[in-house]
């Protein structure tokens, strides 16, 4: 710990450069896969811009509570049925899964399928029904 410390009063610059380009790096991941949005955003999406909104947790776990409206094409079929989405390019799609982290993946294949307004509900579900908002079985 010692030898960290001084290699960090030794070479500011270099240790700045570092926290730099890691930042950078965090902020490009994030925005790969889309816009991260909140539960509020999402509700003004689907009521003010027509915004849909995909599921891609598993059939059982869409069954068990979903957001109204919302189409479920599970993560582990997207590249059978991809296709199915091509409806919806020309509006802006809200990509939830379980906590968030399979939405990036397919938000960014979407992307470069040529949709022009992907984003990803911050959280997935569990922000959603954290937030006591309503769910539809």
């Amino acid at each position: 710990m010692q030898q960290v410390l001084e290699f960090i009063g030794n070479h500011p610059i270099l240790v700045g450069l570092f926290f730099a380009l890691l930042v950078a790096l965090i902020i490009t991941e994030r925005r790969k896969g889309g816009e991260s949005v909140t539960a509020q955003v999402l509700v003004r999406l689907v009521n003010k811009d027509d915004a849909i909104v995909i599921d891609l947790r598993d059939k059982n776990e869409f069954a068990a509570g979903h957001i109204a409206g919302a189409v479920n094409l599970p993560y582990a079929s997207y590249a059978n049925r991809s296709e199915e989405l091509n409806v919806y390019k020309n509006r802006p799609v809200v990509l939830v899964c379980k906590i968030g982290q399979h939405s990036s993946a397919i938000g960014s294949k979407l992307l470069a399928a040529g949709f022009a307004d992907v984003k990803r509900l911050a959280g997935g579900m569990t922000e959603w029904q954290g937030a006591n908002l309503p769910v539809v079985k």
